[in-house]
Parts: structure tokens; C-alpha cells; sequence
């Protein structure tokens, strides 16, 4: 017999591939967006928000994070749990920026966890080594398209804000699932289509992601959209915070 809580997933799947088509964004957004990823070719869009992060934005990207409280909820996220690091033994910190997550994973997962960070900017890498100010993270400029590890080295992985840096996220999203153990879990925080959203775009050269659509993508690389995460009440009242899962790999 088919539970209440079997029923509901399954109804939630079909939504979620139902919607795989892009939705339209509301105009205003849409305006607001940053369209450069549309305008140019990858290479094109890649060599841009490497210059971004390289130069003088990427400087000043830690001291937002603690403005805008991303710092301190994130802090809060792992201390409570809602993404346990507990039994991870091999963490990889997905366009890890200045060390903002690298930093929680150092002080909550497990002393002896293996932690590897990586970015498409070496620039962003130097500040995370003079942030972090330690040897225990190995540290390695890589695209996000193109992984330097091999089949299942992971079995956890935490992506922060990264994805909306790629015009296709089923190329990033199965570049992780490749990379991941099977039953291996992934924190993904990323860019929504709100209007808070569209600003975040317009000023980090980035694109916003439809949740429904995301969903579907995840479903088909083999990431199981576990249960979405919320960094307070307040933030599930208002549907606030932008999209924050916990991906399981199939």
C-alpha cells in the first residue's frame, strides 16, 4: 500500500518534470536580470566572471557575505545540523570564493574529514588561504564543467552560489554527480528567480534559476532533491534565501 508520504513525493516529481521547459520570469526581472551569459558565447562568459572575481568585487566578496548575513546563517546551518557534516571524509567545496563555507566545514565536520576546495578564479584562492590560514584544505583552480577528480571521490559536497555562473546547469550539476558516491550528499544554495534575485544577477554577472525547473535538472543527473533547507522560520515564511537543498546522488 502506498503511504501519504509516498503519494506526495511522487506528485512532487511530476510537478518538477512537468516544468522542465524554462518558465517566463515576471517583466520587471527580467529587465533587472544580467544578460551577458546570453549574449556571448561560454568561453566568452567564463573569461568575464573570472575577471570579476579576480579583481576588485572579488575582493570586497567576503565582507558582503557577512553584510548580507550569509556568513552567520551559514554558521548557524551547519551548527544546527540542518546539513549534518558528521561521517564525511572527503568534503569538496565547490568555487569555494574567499573561504566563506571552507571555513564552517574546517570548524564542523570531522577533525580527520578531507577538505578540498576549488574555483575558476586562483585570484579568489590566494584571499581563501590568507582568510583560512590553513594547511588543511587542498586548494585547486578548476572549471566547474570540467572536474580534475576522478568517478565518486566525494561523498559530500557543498556548492555555494556557483551554479548561476553557468548557462546550462545540467553541465555543472552532472560534472558533481559524476564526482560524488553513490548516496553521497550535496548542500546547494543558488540564485532564484525573485526579485531580490534579479539584483543579485545584475550584480555578480549571473543568471537566477527557476525552483521547479532546478528540480528537474537535479532528477536528471542522478541528485535527488532530498528536502529543501531554510536558514530560519522567517525565511520559509517569506520563501526568502534564494534555493537551499540537500541533494542526495542516486
Amino acid at each position: 500500500m502506498v503511504s501519504k508520504t509516498d503519494r506526495r513525493r511522487a506528485t512532487r516529481r511530476k510537478r518538477r518534470n512537468a516544468g522542465t521547459a524554462e518558465q517566463p520570469k515576471p517583466v520587471l526581472n527580467r529587465l533587472l536580470e544580467h544578460r551577458l551569459m546570453r549574449r556571448v558565447s561560454f568561453e566568452e562568459y567564463r573569461d568575464k566572471v573570472r575577471d570579476v572575481y579576480n579583481g576588485p568585487q572579488g575582493a570586497i566578496l567576503a565582507t558582503c557575505s557577512m553584510l548580507s548575513l550569509h556568513t552567520s546563517l551559514g554558521a548557524r546551518m551547519f551548527r544546527e545540523r540542518k546539513f549534518d557534516l558528521r561521517g564525511a571524509r572527503r568534503i569538496l567545496d565547490v568555487g569555494s570564493g574567499a573561504g566563506q563555507i571552507a571555513k564552517h566545514l574546517m570548524k564542523y565536520a570531522d577533525p580527520e574529514a578531507e577538505i578540498t576546495c576549488f574555483d575558476l578564479s586562483h585570484e579568489m584562492l590566494r584571499r581563501a588561504r590568507g582568510r583560512l590560514k590553513s594547511s588543511r584544505p587542498r586548494f585547486v583552480v578548476a572549471d566547474l564543467t570540467h572536474l580534475p577528480f576522478g568517478d565518486e571521490s566525494f561523498d559530500c559536497v557543498t556548492c555555494g552560489y556557483v551554479l548561476e555562473h553557468l548557462p546550462d546547469p545540467s553541465v555543472g550539476l552532472a560534472e558533481l554527480s559524476r564526482v560524488m558516491q553513490s548516496g553521497a550528499r550535496m548542500l546547494l544554495l543558488t540564485t532564484e528567480d525573485t526579485f531580490s534575485g534579479a539584483w543579485t544577477s545584475r550584480l555578480w554577472c549571473c543568471r537566477t534559476y527557476n525552483r521547479g525547473e532546478l528540480a528537474a535538472t537535479c532528477e536528471q543527473v542522478g541528485l535527488q532533491w532530498h528536502r529543501e533547507l531554510w536558514f530560519t522560520h522567517m525565511h520559509r515564511v517569506l520563501r526568502a534565501g534564494g534555493i537551499c537543498v540537500e541533494l542526495v546522488r542516486r
